[in-house]
């Protein structure tokens, strides 16, 4: 037995030398490996279920779109070949790339396409707006499919390569026939990356690796557009609520991005020479109100709190430096883009608490207790509902502030149960730019009665006016429309803006592709480490 323990023991010196002699090139390599602070817990695997940012960012990971977005806003194909339109736009064609395969090797195909495109439009406010044109899709062979219309619709493409607040992702055809009313737990998709279930951790870490049989376009990196070939083996997800944990991790290079740096932190590593801090986008702070449920299904009461509302104070209190905040923006749109306008805003232009105590009070407020959802995890989400708690208490409404971290949050938020059955009146969010820039890709805005998105705002003028506004194509009348629609929502009150501002990201300066990071979206495949 010593015998053959030693010679055991000898054998393996004489592996391991062996090995230590091979040169680096016949030695396994390691992954090259991204790791990246995410903004929240992953949760929801359906980016066609919520409109959560990170259930967003896990789309683009491990799905492709049909058409993208440029870095310049124009829609572009991407799993589409070519298309075609009739002149009246209501007869359209398209052809998918060939060879297009999913994670698992199976061919994509136009019966994937439709009816991702038909699970997609049931829950999107642009694709109701497509159905409501008459949309009928159609596939005509594996990789060709149709849209015929009853009437022109001037968004088609604009809806196809919508980016945020439900992206129509391609599914494989079983998967998009399952309900919408509940969100996917398998993923397969045709994606630059592939989810790693079995290295999941939910409150700890999410991981992908690169996706063999994704298939690139040849067009360079542009928004999210063009190729998505990963330069990284694998791409960490790290879930970091503690701020001065993912920022030490950052410092010491255990972690390459911060994904959305926490306020606080923004103007200390503006010295630090090894991290870079760039622009994550425009965003604006969202206060929304549970609209099937006392107190706020009062419109009156709605139009109440919103008098006390100082988005100057909501800034301040999120930690956003004064070079990145606005005192007041008065648009439900993003305040400098093409469809600014302050419409219907001036009776709440300057918070005055003793006028809005006056107006809940004429309203009939009952007492009613008003629960707050406070995410724990989020600095400035929490300060934000914090803000909401104080405002709301300032003018005498009953809070009740129940705090849990923010998947938590993403689950409770789509229960209709009353609040004392465990639903909810109010919770807080922000929306990018691009889920906040018009009448219809503002899915806040959309108050279709009927409709899926928390809060179930209802009001049918509001709805009607969009419409038109969507249909118009006279730009005077169209900007008539447009007014007319935000001082409408002044009225109804689908939710309250609580400020605008610009977020940030912190990444290692060792990381090169920062600059094609785009308005907050995880655009990793552009990256690069020096």
């Amino acid at each position: 037995m010593k015998r053959r323990t030693l010679g055991a023991l000898a054998a393996l010196a004489l592996s391991t030398a062996f090995a230590a002699s091979l040169p680096a090139h016949a030695q396994t390599p390691q992954p090259k490996t991204l790791k990246v602070v995410a903004h929240a817990d992953l949760k929801i695997l359906d980016p066609t279920f919520t409109t959560a940012y990170i259930s967003r960012n896990f789309g683009y990971m491990v799905y492709d779109t049909l058409f993208a977005q440029d870095a310049n806003g124009k829609p572009q194909p991407q799993m589409v070949e070519k298309y075609t339109a009739s002149k009246d736009g209501k007869q359209w064609s398209f052809t998918l790339r060939p060879n297009l395969k999913f994670s698992d090797g199976s061919a994509v195909t136009s019966a994937d396409a439709v009816a991702s495109l038909q699970r997609w439009a049931a829950r999107d406010s642009l694709g109701r707006a497509m159905t409501a044109s008459g949309a009928e899709w159609k596939a005509t062979d594996a990789r060709s499919f149709t849209l015929t219309l009853a009437e022109p619709f001037g968004m088609v493409l604009d809806a196809l390569a919508k980016p945020s607040g439900f992206p129509p992702v391609v599914l494989p055809e079983r998967l998009a026939k399952m309900p919408a009313t509940a969100p996917l737990t398998e993923v397969l998709g045709s994606g630059p990356y592939i989810f790693k279930r079995d290295e999941w951790v939910p409150g700890n870490k999410a991981v992908f690796v690169r996706n063999p049989n994704y298939v690139a376009r040849s067009e360079p990196p542009s928004g999210l557009a063009g190729s998505k070939k990963s330069n990284f083996d694998r791409v960490e997800w790290l879930y970091l609520p503690d701020a001065n944990s993912a920022v030490a991790a950052l410092k010491r290079g255990e972690v390459d991005i911060i994904e959305q740096l926490p306020p606080d932190y923004i103007a200390p590593l503006r010295t630090d020479t090894g991290v870079k801090i760039g622009s994550g986008g425009a965003y604006q702070g969202f206060l929304v109100m549970n609209q099937l449920h006392p107190p706020f299904n009062n419109p009156k009461v709605r139009q109440a709190l919103l008098q006390a509302v100082s988005q100057e104070r909501f800034m301040a209190a999120m930690g956003f430096p004064l070079d990145m905040r606005m005192a007041y923006c008065a648009t439900y749109f993003i305040c400098g883009s093409p469809n600014d306008t302050a419409a219907g805003a001036e009776p709440y232009r300057k918070a005055d608490v003793a006028k809005a105590k006056k107006m809940l009070a004429d309203a009939g407020y009952k007492g009613e207790k008003v629960v707050l959802l406070v995410p724990s995890d989020v600095p400035y989400l929490n300060a934000e509902a914090l803000m909401a708690a104080q405002t709301m208490k300032s003018i005498g409404l009953n809070v009740d502030a129940q705090t849990m971290d923010w998947a938590s949050i993403g689950a409770r938020r789509a229960k209709r149960d009353a609040p004392d059955a465990g639903g909810w009146n109010m919770y807080v969010t922000v929306a990018g730019e691009f889920d906040a820039n018009s009448p219809i890709s503002n899915a806040y805005l959309s108050a279709a009665c009927g409709n899926t998105l928390p809060g179930w705002p209802c009001d049918k003028q509001l709805d009607d006016l969009r419409t038109a506004w969507l249909k118009e194509t006279v730009p005077a009348k169209r900007k008539e429309l447009l007014d007319a629609f935000q001082a409408r929502a002044y009225e109804a009150v689908p939710y309250i803006n609580a400020g605008q501002y610009s977020a940030a990201f912190a990444a290692r300066t060792s990381l090169k592709g920062l600059d094609k990071l785009w308005s907050g979206m995880p655009t990793v495949w552009a990256l690069d480490r020096q």
